[in-house]
């Protein structure tokens, strides 16, 4: 078949990508390939109490399929260019913004109004995390919850489908340049189109790094971010997550100078594990909807990690300490705080013991054995710290998952119109180094449909 325009990868960017168009210019013939399945069909098999681990399904549901691994987050949508991604950068500070609150409203009009929008504006806790050297990032932060994600998503989808032609459980062998445009190869089918917008998320990192070698693409390292998920009683912090929901703290160690950060928090959340090429790590969702709330939050804590000269494979290094992590454990590590600190391993029993019901079933161990020393040095000083703003952190029985790792794909070289050095070819979104976030990740598409569509 031969399209206008066809998208590879139905994630945030994706989507949006997507639905600009159609905005813009309905009469374009467009496709979607997803190598997941749809968003009906994406269901993960553990259950808590049957299945209980990640049994490596051939797809996994949980990371890809329509809405990305963003489908079944915890659906906060951070507007701010202070954290999530460097896509100001190519297009300025402003419409960054700007596009951020256009696919806010599309969400809101798709299911999601009702949902709060929180702020860091105004906020006395900035003050307080200050004076103990923390320092809390500005954003503006649109929590739909996993729930009220997957009713948006459904919505934008019914929208979609009549309009946009869907190829799920299709993945895309590769990308070529052809005269008039490029040629996308399936497994059993070949398709052509004039602009080709690649939006193929964290989990196709791989893959995005053949295409990149195929058509000559330059590209430079990116980080990766390793960690554990930090989970207490909801109640530690409610002064924070009451007014804000989400906050992005920073810290810098005394001891190596280090920056760790807060990621992700998930107020009366749970946590779960996901699947990256074939790696369990850890996650955190939370609800919008009370019935499926817990009584405890979660969090991330992450210290960034950058390689140069003679070492690039921040991935590689950070998809190692990963799977040590799954051979010790055969999958994820949970530790007590108060046992990490004693210099000894979590046991059954000592879990059962403590006043904290975990949120995932995972194995008891150490994490000094998995984490590098200077890592987990940099987590222990960031719960202390933790611990003056928000009193309970650092109790014997707060939870640690390991590992947490935020995979970054090497950054891919665009123009300020995201598009690679081949016109019509466009990289947006988590896969293209440049974004973090569902909001950039949404952004970036709507952006490059606003370009092809003009």
């Amino acid at each position: 078949m031969t399209y206008d325009v066809i998208i590879v990868g139905a994630g945030p960017g994706g989507i949006f990508a997507a639905y600009e168009l159609m905005e813009r210019n309905p009469r374009l013939k467009v496709a979607v390939f997803e190598a997941g399945h749809a968003l009906a069909d994406r269901h993960c098999p553990i259950d808590g109490e049957r299945i209980k681990r990640c049994i490596h399904c051939k797809t996994c549901s949980v990371m890809s399929g329509f809405g990305g691994a963003g489908a079944f987050s915890d659906g906060k949508y951070n507007i701010t260019n202070d954290f999530g991604g460097t896509l100001h950068e190519y297009i300025g500070k402003k419409q960054a913004l700007d596009l951020m609150e256009y696919v806010d409203q599309i969400n809101l009009r798709h299911g999601g109004e009702g949902t709060r929008l929180y702020s860091t504006a105004g906020t006395t806790f900035k003050t307080r995390c200050i004076q103990h050297d923390l320092h809390l990032l500005d954003a503006s932060v649109r929590h739909l919850g996993t729930d009220i994600n997957a009713v948006v998503l459904g919505n934008l989808y019914q929208e979609l489908k009549d309009r946009v032609e869907f190829f799920f459980d299709t993945p895309v062998q590769s990308v070529a340049l052809v005269e008039g445009g490029y040629r996308v190869i399936c497994l059993e089918e070949v398709h052509h189109c004039r602009d080709c917008v690649i939006s193929v998320g964290r989990s196709g990192s791989k893959w995005m790094e053949q295409v990149c070698r195929d058509l000559d693409i330059p590209t430079k390292s990116n980080r990766v971010d390793l960690g554990v998920r930090v989970e207490l009683p909801a109640e530690v912090f409610a002064h924070l997550t009451d007014e804000l929901y989400e906050s992005k703290i920073v810290y810098r160690t005394e001891t190596y100078g280090d920056r760790v950060r807060t990621f992700c928090m998930n107020p009366r959340g749970a946590v779960v594990t996901e699947n990256t090429n074939g790696i369990i790590t850890v996650n955190g969702h939370s609800y919008h909807s009370s019935e499926k709330q817990t009584e405890n939050t979660n969090f991330a804590l992450l210290v960034a990690q950058h390689f140069s000269e003679p070492f690039k494979d921040s991935n590689g290094y950070g998809e190692s300490i990963a799977r040590l992590s799954n051979m010790l454990g055969g999958g994820v590590i949970l530790q007590r705080f108060g046992d990490l600190i004693r210099g000894r391993r979590s046991t059954p029993s000592r879990i059962r013991d403590a006043f904290l019901t975990p949120t995932l079933s995972a194995t008891p161990g150490d994490l000094s054995l998995v984490l590098p020393k200077r890592i987990l040095d940099g987590i222990i000083e960031m719960i202390y710290a933790l611990d003056k703003v928000a009193p309970g952190t650092a109790n014997d029985d707060t939870l640690l998952y390991g590992v947490e790792v935020k995979f970054y794909n090497m950054e891919v070289e665009v123009t300020e119109r995201l598009e690679s050095r081949h016109k019509g070819l466009y990289i947006i979104g988590d896969g293209s180094g440049i974004t973090h976030s569902l909001s950039h990740a949404s952004a970036s598409g709507v952006y490059v449909a606003r370009n092809i569509a003009e």
